[in-house]
């Protein structure tokens, strides 16, 4: 059982909710990312999406694309981001990460070379934004081969058979995007991301993450009623870039932002 699956299954027989927080790798800068991501530990959160940073993220908007220029102004290297993984290890052996990403930069490091150093450095999962199932033969049985689960999107206009495609590739949970088009692009309409869990659930065994539109409290609890998960992005990076002059401020920022979602989650249960 993967660290996620466990997680995942933990959290499941507490009748307890996933909070998945999502930040860019080397944003505001590579010295900060560890320490950024205990403290989302810290405040609550259960698997950490970790951003590799990409010249063209194209399913982003603008923050994480911003977020990204930050990261690779700096030089940030899907190395480097791994190297991050390893340190976070030395203190965390429990929180599961999954490297969020795309192809470019694994497809240059090899992609056999790439899972190899994933799992030595303590990665749980990989989810790989513009690799399609159709493309998946190669990539996804590497990953499985080490341990590390194939992560893959699901969209408003995923097809059911494309959506049991997926699934055959897919372990760990799957990532519903609530919405179309990019990264904090619109508001979430809860009704729709109900009907829409509800039908893929019929379709796959695995848990559904929902991600997009999730900025506060409210909306985290109104997605956690309907999913196994919660992902939220954008409005943490959009406070680390608001918050990058001061790493204390930033990470009171970055919890105070965590701890109300995990309590309104932690609600749902009780």
């Amino acid at each position: 059982m993967s660290r996620i699956e466990g997680v995942l299954k933990t959290l499941k027989g507490q009748g307890r909710k996933a909070l998945i927080p999502y930040i860019t790798a080397g944003d505001p800068h590579p010295d900060t990312t560890v320490e950024l991501m205990h403290t989302l530990v810290e405040a609550g959160a259960d698997i950490i999406e970790l951003g590799v940073p990409f010249s063209d993220p194209m399913a982003d908007g603008p923050v994480i694309q911003l977020a990204c220029e930050r990261a690779l102004k700096h030089g940030t290297s899907l190395r480097q981001v791994l190297g991050m993984v390893k340190a976070f290890r030395s203190r965390d052996s429990e929180t599961p990460i999954v490297l969020m990403g795309y192809l470019n930069p694994m497809e240059a490091m090899g992609y056999e070379a790439f899972a190899d150093a994933a799992r030595d450095a303590g990665v749980d999962g990989v989810l790989t934004v513009d690799l399609p199932p159709e493309e998946a033969d190669e990539v996804a049985p590497l990953f499985t081969d080490r341990g590390l689960d194939a992560i893959f999107l699901l969209s408003p206009t995923t097809t059911d058979d494309r959506i049991r495609a997926i699934s055959e590739y897919s372990s760990g949970y799957v990532y519903y995007v609530s919405f179309k088009g990019v990264t904090g692009a619109a508001k979430l309409n809860v009704e729709e991301v109900a009907s829409r869990v509800s039908h893929i659930h019929e379709l796959t065994a695995l848990p559904v993450g929902v991600g997009f539109g999730i900025r506060d409290a409210e909306t985290a609890a109104a997605v956690g009623q309907v999913s196994d998960g919660v992902i939220v992005g954008s409005v943490l990076v959009d406070t680390i870039a608001r918050n990058q002059a001061d790493t204390a401020q930033l990470k009171r920022a970055l919890t105070d932002l965590l701890q109300p979602m995990r309590e309104a989650l932690d609600s749902l249960s009780s």
